[in-house]
């Protein structure tokens, strides 16, 4: 049995807040570390997805109150009534450090909101570049919005082979480990459950599952786009005379939410007056990039090779560009988490300009682009330049992202930071 520990950005986040709170629930996709990240500080486990587990909790609470605490409820959204016991529980005593819930799906029919004030929700990730430790990383988010940061120096063997590499080995700390041949089976694997396990489990019965397959191969090849449904339903069902109605992809979308498989980055809308006109439509991203890129049957050698040809959606840029602007994406989420903040995306309709990435501090906002290149070129910053000056609530610092030896800070005060030298 492998029992080695993976240690996540998550773990002193968790400790700190557990240590101040009775109750705390971590959410997220399958296989992504929710329960390894849990058991390194419960003291006992109820296992709510076992005929055991599920035939203790029949007990009610005092069953529960009665187990050496911290108590792990293990995906608890199989038995949802754990949920209101706990609620009950910490009512009765609410002492910090007491339950830990992990849940892979929102429960059908279960308001699991009404835990204000006694369950803290908290949403876990798939390995960040940080966590995966490729490189040491140079400089962190919240040193950057803390404005302590003048001037950025590092260097990194890691290059683009490699960071292709990472799209495609994944994120799941289960999966990684494995040869190329067995994390392809198991993404496949990971696609195959969801279509016809988890989605007869959330109460949406396929009579086709292979419409929603090709749905989500289209939403996979509009990664990193704000692509409406429609066209993805279109990209989805070429040819066909009559699409799925808007409410069956609106249940896709639904379903794919609860299990946490999609994770799209919402529109930033400052508040200055002369930025009217904005798009605030989401950016598309599966939760892990190998998800997306098992989906479009894309692998590592045609990557690298620049083969992989996009005959999904009528998405701009490569495949290859898109799927590492979404290893970075996932990456970031991680770190804005981890330090209390939102990841968002910018878009100016008027001039038709675009930030990838937008993470807002008290008096900074760091604008982001992310660059699948080695080098930074003044056009990589025009968009960043054209926000400092037109955006003054808070201090702007404008940062490309790209897979670069080199992380260093420009004469005009903006950072080109290779992307596993930026951590949380």
């Amino acid at each position: 049995m492998n029992t080695f520990y993976q240690p996540r950005l998550i773990d002193d986040y968790l400790k700190e807040a557990f240590s101040e709170l009775p109750a705390i629930e971590i959410y997220g996709a399958k296989a992504i570390g929710k329960t390894r990240s849990a058991s390194q500080i419960a003291k006992s486990v109820i296992r709510l997805d076992t005929q055991e587990g599920r035939e203790l909790a029949q007990g009610g609470d005092p069953v529960f109150a009665l187990q050496e605490k911290p108590l792990l409820l293990d995906e608890w959204q199989r038995v949802p009534a754990s949920w209101d016991m706990v609620k009950r529980l910490v009512d009765e005593d609410n002492t910090s450090g007491q339950y830990l819930l992990t849940g892979s799906a929102a429960p059908r029919g279960a308001n699991i909101h009404s835990g204000a004030g006694r369950i803290v929700r908290m949403k876990m990730r798939p390995l960040s570049l940080q966590e995966r430790a490729l490189d040491a990383p140079v400089v962190r988010m919240k040193d950057l919005l803390e404005n302590k940061v003048d001037h950025i120096s590092g260097t990194t063997d890691i290059s683009l082979p490699d960071y292709l590499r990472e799209i495609t080995s994944s994120g799941f700390p289960g999966i990684r480990p494995h040869a190329t041949r067995a994390i392809a089976l198991e993404l496949d694997g990971y696609i195959d459950n969801i279509i016809h396990k988890e989605f007869p489990e959330q109460g949406l019965l396929l009579r086709k599952p292979d419409t929603l397959r090709n749905w989500l191969r289209a939403y996979a090849s509009a990664t990193a786009s704000t692509a409406s449904y429609q066209s993805i339903l279109n990209a989805a069902t070429p040819g066909d005379a009559e699409k799925p109605a808007r409410k069956t992809t609106v249940g896709y979308k639904d379903v794919l939410d609860s299990l946490w498989i999609t994770d799209r980055v919402d529109a930033w809308l400052p508040t200055v007056n002369t930025m009217a006109a904005l798009g605030n439509s989401p950016k598309h991203y599966l939760v892990d990039p190998a998800l997306s890129a098992r989906l479009l049957r894309v692998s590592f050698e045609q990557l690298l090779q620049g083969v992989a040809h996009d005959t999904l959606g009528p998405q701009s840029g490569s495949i290859a560009g898109r799927l590492f602007e979404s290893l970075v994406a996932q990456s970031l989420q991680v770190y804005a988490q981890i330090n209390e903040l939102e990841l968002r995306h910018f878009r100016d309709a008027k001039n038709g300009w675009e930030i990838d990435f937008i993470v807002e501090g008290d008096t900074s906002a760091l604008a982001i682009e992310v660059k699948m290149s080695t080098a930074a070129s003044d056009d990589d910053f025009k968009r960043i330049n054209w926000l400092k000056h037109n955006y003054q609530e808070r201090t702007v610092i404008g940062m490309v992202i790209n897979t670069g030896r080199n992380a260093y800070t420009r004469s005009d005060g903006n950072h080109v930071v290779p992307a596993v030298l930026l951590g949380a």
